[in-house]
């Protein structure tokens, strides 16, 4: 019993001594979003920017302690059935922390989360996996990491998730 203490005290020391990322403000992912595109821009409560030549739009509400990164795919009206089922099976296995969702008439992708929780590789992660969905829409439907289960997605978007990541090392 005495020993499990001592492992236990020993852990929670090497846990606290580990420095912890701050939480995710609007300027701090300003910083992170410039550093991916130099030539990003603030629009209103958050920024437009460029990721593999596809315009995210990074919306944030810090009263609400939240953010959404989004893409617009197109227009909702010429959804078949087999459309919103596909997209619905693949928010299920393969887009993984993005989703496709309708808004305004328009078919987006988007990445939702808490600001504050945010971490900078989730931040980097989810813009990849909003791309990739973008781009994706009507062949894969895959987010490029890896697979829940179940989906089409075999790594094959994985490359732009990578690239994001180290560009965002030195933030």
């Amino acid at each position: 019993m005495i020993r499990l203490a001592l492992v236990l005290t020993l852990l929670a020391g090497l846990c606290s001594a580990q420095e912890a990322e701050p939480p995710m403000t609007y300027e701090r992912l300003g910083n992170i979003i410039f550093a991916l595109d130099p030539e990003a821009q603030p629009l209103g409560p958050g920024f437009e920017l460029t990721v593999a030549d596809v315009t995210v739009l990074v919306v944030t509400d810090t009263a609400a302690d939240r953010m959404r990164a989004m893409v617009a795919i197109g227009s909702a009206a010429d959804l078949s059935p087999e459309d919103l089922q596909r997209m619905m099976q693949a928010n299920f296995d393969s887009t993984l922390d993005a989703r496709y969702a309708i808004a305004n008439g328009t078919l987006w992708a988007a990445f939702i989360h808490p600001l504050s929780r945010l971490d900078k590789d989730q931040l980097i992660s989810g813009l990849a996996q909003t791309v990739n969905i973008a781009k994706t829409y009507g062949t894969l439907y895959t987010g490029g990491a890896a697979e829940f289960g179940g989906g089409d997605s075999h790594d094959l978007q994985r490359a732009l998730i990578e690239e994001l990541l180290k560009k965002g090392e030195e933030i």
